[in-house]
């Protein structure tokens, strides 16, 4: 076991605290100035979906999310199969990845394309992941993706393609988490031939990459140091699990009393991310904010750099859990999950079609969500007044598989003809109607109800009503909460004008049979007083 002594000296080579003042402009470090100072630009509210690119070393292995933590969890599938495709994790540690990543066959302009295609407008590339590499050209952290795996700085050529192509640039931050999350790193095997015998980033010191593709970079910064120390003598897989259970397991948003370089060292990385690539959206993937103070620090640098860069509050910076207050802060994130109803404040949800690092045993079974499941997912979102960030997972080389492509084409086509309903739309009265609603809260996506097509979402522009049908009617439909409104005009989306009765129930359509490849139909609705 370490001492304190050599938990403190495991953070002494990161970057010294800087300065808590926000200078630099209005802004300050607390949730009362930046809701004084918030202000969610129309780009985002006119925006609708964004699609983003969560790709780092972990989608090397291509065997799902959080592949760099679970790995080193005797017991786990992500263990039994490190082991079995790439040894024991105390000679093949994390770190090897990113020495096998090159990134060989990522295309970023013709992805930007494909994506702007299937309606994106605006575009994230993840910055770090909570494996604590960064993805860009950093200037605090050596384990960055220019100084090492496909020597290229990811972010940056990201924002490159995507501001050609005339979208809105974002970034992800989720490193604040990495001094916790990285704790199983340093444990041991607590059954069979290898017990006790500790792993790569117990025993790993910059000295032992002499001669080694990784010489010059030391191990302890990457996975943070041992903020808490797995204790020797436990004996079985179930007293290992609870362990990290109850201690690195928790969603900590703390700074860390045992690693007093690691906090400073995050603020610097996030102020540098800001100021490298003015970002027009940061999304943290935090509970609030992260990191106590330091987390209000980046936000009022970030909510300072757009105030001066660009003469306004013209940025996005997302967070979770949020309470009433921080609303008015920052916008909220729902990961995975729904709102019930039309909320006040735009806000986001972000999902992604299969898992949020590359899963080749998912691509095989055919799991991923559906182009029409994802229309369905954006509609019931954007009707409650938010935007959805779905992301599409890349293999380690860059790549995305041929699925994904189907799945890209069906959106292309739907936004060809539907795009209109949803982009610069607004909520209506009501966010929709049907026998399908939503359980407010996050990751919850698993135990929701499949839409029907009783389900109607509804959503406002230019003195128009949209109304679409989450599955396709073959019959005809009452569609109620229209009942009694002086609806002149339906028109099916890519179709035509259809017949229709406005009854005492409602409006009464029938549409047209599906065609192969159909789904999710719009209803564009006219007529005086409707909005």
């Amino acid at each position: 076991m370490l001492s304190r002594r050599a938990v403190l000296a495991a953070g002494a080579g990161l970057a010294a605290a800087p300065s808590m003042a926000a200078g630099g402009g209005p802004v300050q470090p607390s949730w009362a100035s930046l809701a004084e100072h918030a202000r969610v630009p129309d780009w985002f509210r006119d925006a609708k979906l964004g699609l983003w690119s969560h790709w780092g070393p972990q989608c090397v292995p291509e065997f799902g999310d959080w592949y760099g933590r679970q790995m080193y969890m005797q017991g786990n599938p992500f263990y039994a199969h490190h082991v079995k495709t790439w040894g024991h994790p105390s000679s093949f540690g994390f770190m090897e990845f990113i020495g096998r990543w090159r990134a060989d066959k990522w295309e970023p302009e013709r992805l930007t394309e494909r994506y702007k295609a299937a309606g994106a407008k605006y575009i994230v590339s993840m910055a770090n992941h909570h494996d604590n590499m960064d993805l860009f050209q950093s200037s605090h952290h050596a384990w960055n993706s220019v100084r090492t795996g496909p020597g290229k700085d990811i972010v940056g050529t990201w924002e490159k393609a995507v501001r050609n192509a005339g979208l809105k640039f974002g970034v992800s931050n989720h490193s604040s988490h990495a001094w916790h999350w990285w704790q199983t790193a340093y444990g041991y095997d607590a059954e069979g031939p290898l017990a006790g015998v500790r792993y790569d980033a117990y025993r790993l010191r910059k000295a032992d990459g002499a001669g080694k593709w990784w010489e010059g970079l030391d191990p302890q910064e990457l996975y943070t140091g041992p903020s808490m120390v797995i204790p020797d003598g436990i004996r079985s897989i179930a007293e290992m699990n609870a362990w990290h259970e109850a201690n690195d397991g928790q969603w900590l948003e703390t700074v860390p009393t045992n690693n007093p370089g690691f906090a400073p060292n995050w603020l610097a990385r996030q102020k540098e991310l800001v100021e490298r690539y003015d970002p027009d959206l940061v999304y943290m993937d935090n509970h609030a904010l992260p990191l106590e103070q330091y987390g209000l620090e980046a936000a009022a640098h970030y909510y300072n750099q757009s105030i001066a860069r660009r003469g306004r509050m013209d940025v996005v910076l997302t967070g979770k859990k949020l309470s009433a207050e921080q609303r008015r802060a920052i916008t909220d994130d729902v990961e995975r999950g729904f709102v019930e109803g039309i909320r006040a404040e735009p806000w986001q949800t972000c999902t992604c079609i299969g898992s949020w690092h590359y899963d080749r045993p998912l691509y095989l079974r055919k799991g991923y969500k559906s182009a029409e499941q994802v229309v369905q997912r954006l509609l019931d979102v954007v009707s409650k007044n938010g935007n959805l960030l779905l992301s599409i997972p890349q293999r380690g080389d860059g790549s995305i598989d041929d699925e994904e492509e189907k799945i890209l084409d069906a959106m292309t086509r739907w936004m060809a003809v539907n795009g209109e309903a949803v982009f610069a739309s607004r909520p209506w009265r009501r966010f929709g109607e049907g026998p399908t609603q939503a359980v407010e809260g996050m990751q919850n996506e698993e135990k929701a109800s499949a839409f029907t097509a009783k389900d109607v979402r509804f959503t406002a522009r230019d003195g128009k009503l949209y109304a679409a049908f989450l599955g396709w009617p073959e019959r005809p439909s009452r569609v109620v909460s229209l009942a009694g409104l002086p609806v002149e005009r339906v028109t099916l989306l890519g179709r035509g004008a259809l017949p229709f009765r406005m009854g005492a129930g409602g409006l009464e359509v029938t549409l047209p049979a599906k065609r192969d490849g159909e789904f999710v139909p719009v209803l564009r609705l006219e007529g005086p007083g409707l909005i």
